[in-house]
């Protein structure tokens, strides 16, 4: 009989997908070393650069490792993501699947459902459009809340205390304690962003101006249940060149449309 706390030892698989493994240990390099280069990682793994290039391009894009200046990579925010521990999330994105996609094909733009977990933003689904210049698929994503258009309207709605505990630097902070994906704030900084969530809460969405990607702009909007809690947010994620258009034209109404029939759709969810 099998103890409390213990687990069977794991085999090997018979049959190995290579390029899986080598994610994986790719991932498990980042956690346990912290500051890897590419050479290294290619070393470690005993593939070529180029091969090493493409797996880091993957945990690029699903948020698992960030690149700074000097081209090391380290551990990203999806690294230490743990469970949402929401029961409600899995009904909550399929009765917004068909709303998003009526939007999508309305706006002609991608859109995405997220909620909120700490200081991150979780995409839940995406719903992309048949434009040949579309932002693509960002489910799965985890990123920096107050970088994304979602992220902050759900940040908004937050006390400024709540906010401070979450950004604001201690008094005793110095440059020696950052390291890369650090979002803590300066007073200053802390002052100009709650300023911001104040105009975002005031205007009832937030704009994402390339703050997560280069040439990519979106626009969020919170989804509330019928106590009146913000769940999460849509946003509608477009190329930049397209946005002083959106800007002026009727996509914010459609937003709008789009998140009072959600929420028609999902008052009878318990949560």
């Amino acid at each position: 009989m099998q103890k409390h706390g213990h687990r069977p030892m794991i085999e090997k698989p018979a049959y190995m997908l290579e390029s899986v493994d080598n994610a994986l240990r790719l991932v498990q390099l980042l956690r346990d070393v912290g500051a890897v280069r590419l050479s290294e990682a290619a070393t470690e793994l005993g593939v070529a650069p180029s091969t090493a290039h493409r797996l880091f391009a993957m945990l690029l894009y699903r948020g698992f490792a960030v690149q700074d200046e000097n081209r090391r990579y380290h551990p990203g925010p999806a690294m230490g993501a743990g469970p949402a521990r929401r029961g409600w999330t899995r009904e909550f994105t399929e009765r917004s699947r068909p709303h998003m996609e009526a939007l999508a094909s309305r706006c002609g733009e991608t859109v995405n459902l997220v909620i909120r977990v700490g200081t991150q933003v979780r995409f839940l689904l995406s719903c992309e459009s048949n434009e040949m210049l579309r932002v693509g698929d960002r489910q799965g994503q985890v990123l920096d809340a107050e970088r994304t258009a979602g992220g902050k309207i759900l940040l908004a709605e937050l006390r400024k205390d709540v906010l401070a505990q979450l950004y604001l630097r201690p008094d005793d902070w110095s440059e020696a304690d950052s390291v890369p994906g650090d979002r803590t704030m300066s007073a200053e900084q802390f002052d100009a962003f709650t300023r911001e969530l104040a105009g975002c809460r005031t205007a009832g969405f937030a704009i994402n101006l390339q703050q997560t990607e280069v040439g990519i702009a979106a626009f969020g909007m919170i989804v509330r249940n019928h106590a009146g809690d913000a769940l999460g947010a849509i946003s509608v994620a477009i190329p930049v060149l397209r946005y002083q258009n959106r800007l002026r034209g009727p996509l914010i109404a459609q937003m709008q449309s789009t998140v009072r029939s959600i929420e028609a759709d999902i008052a009878d969810i318990e949560f």
